[in-house]
Protein backbone atom coordinates (compact mmCIF):
# COMPACT_ATOMS: atom_id res chain seq x y z
CA UNK A 1 0.00 0.00 0.00
CA UNK A 2 1.30 3.20 -0.70
CA UNK A 3 1.82 5.64 1.86
CA UNK A 4 2.93 3.34 4.86
CA UNK A 5 5.68 1.34 5.33
CA UNK A 6 6.60 -0.89 8.21
CA UNK A 7 10.21 -0.33 9.36
CA UNK A 8 11.72 -2.83 12.82
CA UNK A 9 13.52 -0.66 15.57
CA UNK A 10 16.51 -2.44 17.12
CA UNK A 11 14.26 -3.75 19.68
CA UNK A 12 12.21 -5.87 17.33
CA UNK A 13 9.67 -3.00 17.92
CA UNK A 14 7.49 -2.21 14.54
CA UNK A 15 7.09 1.56 13.57
CA UNK A 16 4.94 3.03 10.98
CA UNK A 17 6.85 5.12 8.93
CA UNK A 18 4.89 7.73 6.01
CA UNK A 19 6.49 7.68 2.60
CA UNK A 20 4.96 9.12 -0.01
CA UNK A 21 6.13 9.11 -3.04
CA UNK A 22 7.78 12.34 -4.41
CA UNK A 23 5.08 14.76 -6.88
CA UNK A 24 8.62 14.87 -9.50
CA UNK A 25 8.85 11.68 -9.59
CA UNK A 26 5.21 11.27 -10.62
CA UNK A 27 5.05 13.95 -12.84
CA UNK A 28 7.99 12.39 -14.68
CA UNK A 29 6.42 9.34 -14.71
CA UNK A 30 3.07 10.36 -16.13
CA UNK A 31 3.46 13.50 -17.96
CA UNK A 32 3.81 11.60 -21.51
CA UNK A 33 1.03 9.02 -21.17
CA UNK A 34 -1.47 11.92 -19.71
CA UNK A 35 -0.32 13.74 -22.53
CA UNK A 36 -1.01 11.05 -25.24
CA UNK A 37 -4.37 10.61 -23.77
CA UNK A 38 -5.51 14.07 -23.73
CA UNK A 39 -3.90 14.58 -27.19
CA UNK A 40 -5.66 11.87 -28.45
CA UNK A 41 -9.08 13.30 -26.75
CA UNK A 42 -8.39 16.84 -27.65
CA UNK A 43 -7.24 16.19 -30.95
CA UNK A 44 -4.54 19.08 -29.89
CA UNK A 45 -1.12 18.41 -28.80
CA UNK A 46 -1.37 22.20 -27.65
CA UNK A 47 -4.64 21.92 -25.89
CA UNK A 48 -3.78 18.18 -24.96
CA UNK A 49 -0.20 20.30 -22.95
CA UNK A 50 -2.95 22.74 -21.57
CA UNK A 51 -5.30 20.39 -20.08
CA UNK A 52 -1.83 17.54 -18.74
CA UNK A 53 -0.37 21.03 -17.35
CA UNK A 54 -4.16 21.86 -15.40
CA UNK A 55 -4.51 18.16 -14.24
CA UNK A 56 -0.96 18.13 -13.18
CA UNK A 57 -1.64 21.65 -11.36
CA UNK A 58 -4.61 20.00 -9.55
CA UNK A 59 -2.61 17.06 -8.42
CA UNK A 60 0.42 19.05 -6.75
CA UNK A 61 -2.43 20.82 -4.71
CA UNK A 62 -4.09 17.76 -3.64
CA UNK A 63 -1.10 15.57 -3.58
CA UNK A 64 -1.19 15.05 0.46
CA UNK A 65 -4.25 13.08 -0.30
CA UNK A 66 -3.63 11.36 -3.96
CA UNK A 67 -0.10 10.14 -3.15
CA UNK A 68 -1.64 7.39 -0.72
CA UNK A 69 -4.39 6.53 -3.31
CA UNK A 70 -3.80 2.84 -4.75
CA UNK A 71 -2.84 4.03 -8.00
CA UNK A 72 -2.64 8.18 -8.30
CA UNK A 73 -2.18 7.66 -12.06
CA UNK A 74 -6.07 6.59 -12.39
CA UNK A 75 -7.31 9.91 -10.61
CA UNK A 76 -4.96 11.90 -13.39
CA UNK A 77 -6.25 9.49 -15.88
CA UNK A 78 -9.75 10.53 -15.09
CA UNK A 79 -9.27 14.43 -14.73
CA UNK A 80 -7.51 14.73 -17.93
CA UNK A 81 -11.16 12.52 -19.42
CA UNK A 82 -12.98 14.88 -18.15
CA UNK A 83 -10.98 17.81 -18.81
CA UNK A 84 -10.48 16.76 -22.30
CA UNK A 85 -14.34 16.68 -22.66
CA UNK A 86 -14.97 19.85 -21.34
CA UNK A 87 -12.39 21.48 -23.75
CA UNK A 88 -14.50 19.51 -26.87
CA UNK A 89 -17.73 21.18 -25.52
CA UNK A 90 -16.47 24.54 -24.86
CA UNK A 91 -14.57 24.49 -28.67
CA UNK A 92 -18.37 23.66 -29.76
CA UNK A 93 -20.18 25.97 -27.40
CA UNK A 94 -17.55 28.63 -29.53
CA UNK A 95 -18.47 27.39 -32.63
CA UNK A 96 -22.15 27.84 -32.25
CA UNK A 97 -21.65 31.27 -30.80
CA UNK A 98 -19.59 32.20 -33.88
CA UNK A 99 -22.39 30.93 -36.50
CA UNK A 100 -24.75 33.09 -34.09
CA UNK A 101 -22.38 36.23 -34.10
CA UNK A 102 -22.48 35.92 -37.96
CA UNK A 103 -25.52 35.99 -38.35
CA UNK A 104 -27.54 33.99 -40.27
CA UNK A 105 -25.11 32.95 -42.63
CA UNK A 106 -23.68 29.36 -41.55
CA UNK A 107 -20.35 29.02 -40.52
CA UNK A 108 -18.90 25.65 -40.74
CA UNK A 109 -16.98 25.02 -36.82
CA UNK A 110 -13.30 24.60 -36.88
CA UNK A 111 -12.51 20.93 -37.16
CA UNK A 112 -10.12 19.99 -34.43
CA UNK A 113 -6.20 19.32 -35.35
CA UNK A 114 -6.29 15.48 -36.48
CA UNK A 115 -2.94 13.92 -33.87
CA UNK A 116 -0.63 13.90 -36.78
CA UNK A 117 -3.28 13.36 -39.53
CA UNK A 118 -4.01 9.68 -37.73
CA UNK A 119 -7.29 8.95 -39.61
CA UNK A 120 -8.30 6.28 -36.23
CA UNK A 121 -7.91 9.02 -34.16
CA UNK A 122 -10.28 11.54 -35.74
CA UNK A 123 -12.46 9.01 -35.99
CA UNK A 124 -12.47 8.31 -32.23
CA UNK A 125 -13.23 11.90 -31.77
CA UNK A 126 -15.74 11.86 -33.82
CA UNK A 127 -17.34 9.08 -31.03
CA UNK A 128 -19.56 10.03 -28.10
CA UNK A 129 -17.82 10.86 -25.52
CA UNK A 130 -17.83 7.76 -23.28
CA UNK A 131 -17.00 5.52 -25.97
CA UNK A 132 -14.27 8.50 -27.20
CA UNK A 133 -12.87 7.89 -23.01
CA UNK A 134 -12.83 4.47 -23.27
CA UNK A 135 -11.10 3.95 -26.47
CA UNK A 136 -8.32 6.06 -25.94
CA UNK A 137 -7.90 4.98 -22.22
CA UNK A 138 -8.36 1.35 -23.75
CA UNK A 139 -5.47 1.80 -26.69
CA UNK A 140 -3.18 4.61 -25.54
CA UNK A 141 -3.08 3.81 -21.69
CA UNK A 142 -3.92 0.06 -21.73
CA UNK A 143 -5.89 -0.07 -19.12
CA UNK A 144 -8.37 -3.20 -18.76
CA UNK A 145 -11.98 -2.78 -18.88
CA UNK A 146 -11.99 -2.65 -14.88
CA UNK A 147 -9.30 -0.25 -14.63
CA UNK A 148 -11.04 1.93 -17.20
CA UNK A 149 -14.30 1.79 -15.23
CA UNK A 150 -12.84 2.64 -12.00
CA UNK A 151 -11.35 5.72 -13.76
CA UNK A 152 -14.45 7.02 -15.16
CA UNK A 153 -16.65 5.77 -12.13
CA UNK A 154 -18.54 3.94 -14.32
CA UNK A 155 -19.81 -0.14 -14.35
CA UNK A 156 -17.26 -2.24 -15.92
CA UNK A 157 -20.51 -3.59 -18.39
CA UNK A 158 -21.04 -0.57 -19.40
CA UNK A 159 -17.29 0.07 -20.21
CA UNK A 160 -17.43 -3.07 -22.54
CA UNK A 161 -20.52 -1.77 -24.32
CA UNK A 162 -18.71 0.95 -25.22
CA UNK A 163 -15.91 -0.82 -26.42
CA UNK A 164 -18.16 -2.61 -28.53
CA UNK A 165 -19.65 -0.04 -30.15
CA UNK A 166 -16.97 2.08 -30.72
CA UNK A 167 -15.36 -0.89 -32.63
CA UNK A 168 -18.46 -1.14 -34.57
CA UNK A 169 -18.45 3.16 -35.16
CA UNK A 170 -14.70 3.00 -35.74
CA UNK A 171 -14.79 -0.28 -38.25
CA UNK A 172 -17.54 1.53 -40.26
CA UNK A 173 -16.08 4.34 -40.74
CA UNK A 174 -12.31 3.38 -41.59
CA UNK A 175 -13.39 1.22 -44.32
CA UNK A 176 -9.97 1.43 -45.81
CA UNK A 177 -7.66 -1.23 -44.78
CA UNK A 178 -4.10 0.58 -42.33
CA UNK A 179 -0.58 0.23 -43.40
CA UNK A 180 0.43 -2.90 -42.59
CA UNK A 181 -2.56 -5.06 -42.45
CA UNK A 182 -3.97 -7.18 -45.34
CA UNK A 183 -7.34 -8.84 -45.28
CA UNK A 184 -7.05 -12.45 -44.83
Amino acid sequence: MIGAMVETSGEGAVVAADVTPAFDDFFVAQYRPLLALATALCGSRAIGEDVVQEAMFAASRQWGKISHYDDPAQWARGVVARRSSNVRRGRFREAGAMRRLAGRREVAPTPLPALEGDAFWVAVRALPRRQRECVALHYLDELTTAEIASTLGIAEPTVRVHLHAARGALAAALTHVLPGETDE
